[in-house]
């Protein structure tokens, strides 16, 4: 058995599998129900943009009559900035359900699978950009369907994709045996780079760099900002795990694997570069979407002699002396720690190696929304918004005001610093304090 030999009968049964699905021969028509809710997609979509363009008619109007309505001082206020970004991809959006939709009804596999992919984008975009502008709420329920069904449609709606997809992980698996007799399981078997980037190996690289990087920013803070002093560092509702750092070094590893050679100054400079962009841009997520500031590095200086123009430049969401830290973790990462994170990944038995993986997949997955729905809940309970729902309570409950002050020490909510537009009922209390007690 070989498995350089087997890819290629996967090329050969995938061109056949895709020359009947192009047509060549006759290929089944996509199932009744698929065409139906591409009927609907198309609909969706015409609606979509015809909602836009009656949108923009009536702001143009109300524009004219009253210019203030979007300006504070001389510039658009930032909701205004992130509604018109939605409403664009929103546009995006509209012509991508109809494309998809008529693909569907077409039965063209193919097209339908791309535009699915196209449509996926779309739709986190659309997630992120309402947090932003409105927390979490029933309205992202369906975007959160609409989400699953297109990953679902994505996956199921060609079957010659699907064989492909079954081909390559009964290889996969054969290939990963033979890797893991000679020593080799994880490594990049082609040399394109040090690791294979899968799901598995990126997903472990996140887990244990989020709980390397909440050790290093505990020891940094009990060593440097205030000597003696444990703060709770961590970035999650759940266990020992800082996510900037876990994201940050799957970035890093994406960016740098075919690098891991090359010069340690490339590696360096590359490594700060993402690290600063990726930490101002979590940075700027947080504080326009819960008013959270968790980090801020105005006022900082080079050598204590001029002030930092990169702090300047970002606001204070990074600076010159984070972004080197970053190009640091990330050359010390590649060079050095990827063989033994290797090692240690590669402990999981074999037999549960992707059980295993998914599980905690999905109890990330969970602790992530969970945490955001806290900060939420916190967000609303600090501008005095009725916590009404049965989710609101609960977090008021559970995870109330003194508990996430508790456990996010380093991070405090200013609700006016926001673009939230669900803040009318905002309260005349101090900015970033709490009631009393730690309920709602």
């Amino acid at each position: 058995m070989t498995p350089k030999a087997q890819p290629e009968t996967i090329d050969a049964d995938m061109r056949k599998d895709a020359s009947a699905s192009k047509g060549g021969t006759a290929a089944p028509k996509i199932p009744l129900v698929m065409r139906l809710y591409g009927v609907l997609c198309t609909v969706l979509g015409v609606f979509t943009l015809l909602s836009v363009a009656v949108f923009a008619a009536l702001m143009t109007w109300a524009l004219q009559a009253d210019p203030s309505l979007i300006i504070s001082g001389t510039d658009p206020t930032l909701p205004v900035v992130l509604l018109v970004i939605s409403y664009l991809v929103t546009i995006g959006n509209g012509v991508a359900l109809v494309v998809f939709g008529h693909s569907l009804r077409k039965s063209r596999r193919r097209n339908a699978v791309r535009w699915s992919h196209v449509l996926i984008g779309t739709s986190v975009v659309q997630i992120l950009l309402k947090i932003m502008l409105q927390g979490i709420d029933t309205t992202l329920v369906s975007d959160a369907v609409q989400l699953l069904i297109l990953v679902a449609i994505s996956v199921t709606v060609d079957p010659s994709l699907r064989r492909e997809r079954q081909l390559r992980r009964h290889v996969r698996d054969m290939v990963e045996r033979e890797a893991a007799e000679e020593g080799m399981l994880g490594r990049d078997l082609e040399g394109k780079g040090y690791i294979e980037l899968n799901f598995f190996n990126l997903f472990w690289v996140f887990v244990v760099c989020c709980v390397l990087g909440l050790v290093i920013e505990t020891v940094y803070h009990f060593v440097v900002v205030v000597p003696g002093e444990v703060q709770d560092r961590a970035g999650l509702l759940f266990g020992p795990f800082s996510p900037i750092y876990g994201f940050g070094a799957v970035l890093m590893t994406v960016a740098l694997n075919r690098f891991w050679r090359a010069n340690p100054a490339i590696i360096f400079v590359v490594s700060a570069v993402i690290g600063g962009l990726f930490e101002a841009a979590v940075s700027w997520f947080m504080q326009v979407g819960f008013g959270a500031v968790a980090w801020d590095y105005s006022g900082s200086t080079i050598f204590g002699l001029f002030p930092d123009p990169v702090a300047l430049l970002f606001g204070g969401r990074t600076s010159t002396l984070f972004m080197c830290m970053w190009g640091a973790l990330g050359l010390v990462w590649i060079r050095l720690c990827l063989p033994w994170m290797l090692r240690l990944i590669n402990l999981i038995p074999w037999k549960v190696r992707y059980s295993f993986t998914a599980l905690c997949a999905a109890l990330m997955l969970v602790n992530g929304v969970m945490t955001l729905e806290a900060l939420d809940c916190w967000f609303e309970r600090l501008s005095d918004i009725p916590q009404t729902t049965p989710v609101e309570r609960f977090y008021a409950e559970h995870y109330g005001n003194d508990y996430m002050a508790r456990r996010f020490e380093s991070m405090t909510i200013t609700p006016d610093d926001s673009a939230r537009v669900d803040g009318a009922a905002r309260a005349a209390t101090p900015s970033g304090t709490a009631p009393t007690g730690g309920g709602a």
